[in-house]
């Protein structure tokens, strides 16, 4: 055995901090990438959840109109397209209203009547008044609202967050 030379570093060292050095650098790398994954919706940028449903000028003032439009989210690597539909309020072409089109007591599709000017639902004789409240039937709350803004003229909604009206 040799003798180790003052200021050398021995092999059993020198193995020692290469080791301990391959390990910090492979914990460092696992834990970056947790704390990514953990942190990332932080930085989502919300832009994604609005989806663009026309020109708010396309809205009548005061009848009540069904939007269709395509929903795209991003799950990972996919792009999932999900076709769906609002119904869309104004009394002033300012301020805007867009329900889900799904009744409130069993998720049934309902319709305007013009005549009635009133929502019905035909499943179970739901109806609900152009604000979306409850006027008969066995709904148990308000028809439930999409979040609604106009940015440069377009009507832009919300369709994954919903807010139940009082």
């Amino acid at each position: 055995m040799a003798q180790d030379r003052p200021g050398e570093v021995s092999r059993k060292t020198f193995l020692g901090i290469v080791t301990g050095g391959i390990v910090a650098a492979i914990g460092a790398v696992v834990g970056a990438t947790g704390l990514a994954y953990f942190a990332s919706p932080a930085f989502k940028s919300e832009s994604e959840d609005w989806v663009d449903i026309g020109p708010a000028s396309a809205i009548k003032h005061g009848v009540p109109t069904k939007v269709d439009f395509t929903q795209r989210r991003r799950d990972a690597w996919d792009v999932i397209e999900q076709r769906s539909s609002a119904w869309v309020v104004t009394s002033n072409g300012a301020d805007f209203t867009a329900f889900d089109p799904r009744c409130t007591h069993l998720g049934c599709p309902y319709r305007w009547d013009a005549d009635k000017k009133e929502f019905l639902c035909p499943c179970h004789g739901g109806v609900f008044n152009e604000q979306g409240q409850v006027v008969a039937g066995p709904p148990p709350r308000p028809l439930d609202r999409y979040f609604v803004k106009v940015e440069k003229g377009r009507l832009l909604i919300r369709p994954l967050v919903k807010r139940a009206i009082a």
